[in-house]
């Protein structure tokens, strides 16, 4: 096995647990930790408002069900990661991961599959904000687009280049803040409809509720993310109980808020069908105000996952070229900077353009991890049939995640 060696000289890829920091950092605490992970899953005000009770529409009288479908299935990629991160704390993420299963060659096209992706997802994601989500929010704002274009950017590289103890904060306070927008919209959901009993039953057509369920579970594969800060948690035994408590406690607290705003809608269908689906609920139960409010907040929710995407682009950089970090969070942000007056030519095709080679990256690095999973069992002398069944159920999520954008891409 080749090991891959941080800034610190510590071996990133240590089947035991490689746990050096980079450079002298303080090691990351809990929260900081936690707020990563709650940005990286959707994030999730974005999935509770707009992206989950959109798929959930076209089953929409078991929109309850698909759900937690959905929750459950998510469980498999889940396990897989901290089956690894048990014994892996790496600055490299998934690439350590990968490498520690199946050697340096297969986890160099798995990496490089992977950075394709949320590089990609840099370039192209500050357009969505700007041309789909915010019109929908405040239909002035398309007189400012050209600029804001430019601004955001701007604005997100900056976040990162001032550095981490700047970044995780700014982090932390979107996660907290999406957290308590999203309960608050779940809140107003739960009292504004009765939540019919179909909701979590198997009403819909079964077709229907397999695709809601499948779809929605594939919105919270960012939740990788956080593994990349696995170097900058302390020790191997502390940087597992860190990672544990901070995305299972992020993952939980996402599934809820997800469920009590989408399951009550299947009493109101027609509610799923807006652009922002959580805006329509709030402006019809708690007024103008507050449906503003959650329509800023989901942009912001999207403008959070783009920093956390930089942040672990940034931690593999420096795990496989030993450059300093601010030399790479510069060069991610000139990156960022320099491709946005690009998308002014014509932003709806170069962001169609590029997402489906985003998303064809992204579950392909996946499905090289998760299919590897049972070879680093095996090696470590683990149980073989659990891992076999945990690498089947999330390859086939990803096989699925594969299938769905080349859909989305040839319709």
């Amino acid at each position: 096995m080749t090991f891959l060696t941080d800034k610190t000289g510590s071996e990133a890829g240590r089947p035991e647990g490689a746990t050096g920091t980079l450079g002298s950092a303080r090691p990351i605490g809990l929260w900081g930790y936690t707020g990563v992970a709650v940005t990286s899953l959707g994030g999730p005000l974005a999935l509770a408002a707009m992206a989950a009770p959109m798929i959930a529409f076209g089953a929409a009288s078991s929109a309850g069900l698909a759900m937690i479908a959905s929750a459950v299935a998510f469980c498999f990629p889940l396990a897989i990661w901290f089956g690894y991160a048990r014994h892996i704390s790496s600055s490299a993420g998934l690439y350590a991961f990968t490498e520690a299963a199946a050697g340096r060659r297969v986890a160099l096209l798995q990496g490089g599959l992977w950075v394709l992706s949320y590089l990609l997802y840099l370039v192209y994601t500050p357009a969505q904000i700007v041309y789909d989500t915010l019109p929908a929010v405040l239909p002035g704002e398309v007189r400012y687009q050209t600029p804001l274009e430019i601004v955001i950017p701007v604005v997100l590289a900056g976040v990162m280049i001032a550095g981490r103890r700047a970044a995780l904060l700014v982090i932390g306070l979107l996660a907290a803040g999406q957290l308590a927008i999203a309960a608050a919209l779940a809140g107003v959901t739960l009292s504004g409809f009765t939540t019919p009993a179909s909701s979590f039953g198997g009403s819909a057509p079964a077709g229907s509720l397999a695709i809601a369920s499948g779809q929605t579970a594939l919105l919270y594969i960012c939740g990788s993310l956080p593994f990349f800060m696995g170097g900058e948690l302390g020790g191997a035994g502390r940087a597992f109980r860190t990672a544990r408590r901070g995305l299972l406690g992020a993952y939980l607290a996402t599934v809820v808020v997800t469920i009590a705003a989408v399951a009550p809608l299947a009493a109101d269908p027609a509610m799923m069908q807006g652009a922002i689906p959580g805006m329509s609920v709030a402006q019809q139960f708690a007024g103008r105000g507050f449906a503003v409010t959650v329509g800023i907040a989901v942009a912001a929710s999207v403008a959070g996952l783009i920093l956390v995407e930089y942040l672990a682009l940034s931690r593999l950089a420096v795990a496989l070229t030993a450059w300093p970090m601010r030399r790479i969070l510069v060069g991610l942000g000139v990156v960022m900077v320099a491709t946005a007056p690009v998308l002014l030519i014509n932003p709806d095709q170069i962001y169609s353009d590029l997402l489906m080679p985003s998303l064809f990256a992204l579950w392909l690095s996946q499905l090289v991890t998760f299919a590897v999973y049972p070879l680093f069992v095996a090696r470590r002398g683990g149980r073989l049939l659990p891992a076999l069944v945990l690498a089947a159920g999330a390859s086939a999520l990803a096989l699925y995640g594969l299938w769905t954008a080349i859909q989305s891409a040839t319709s």
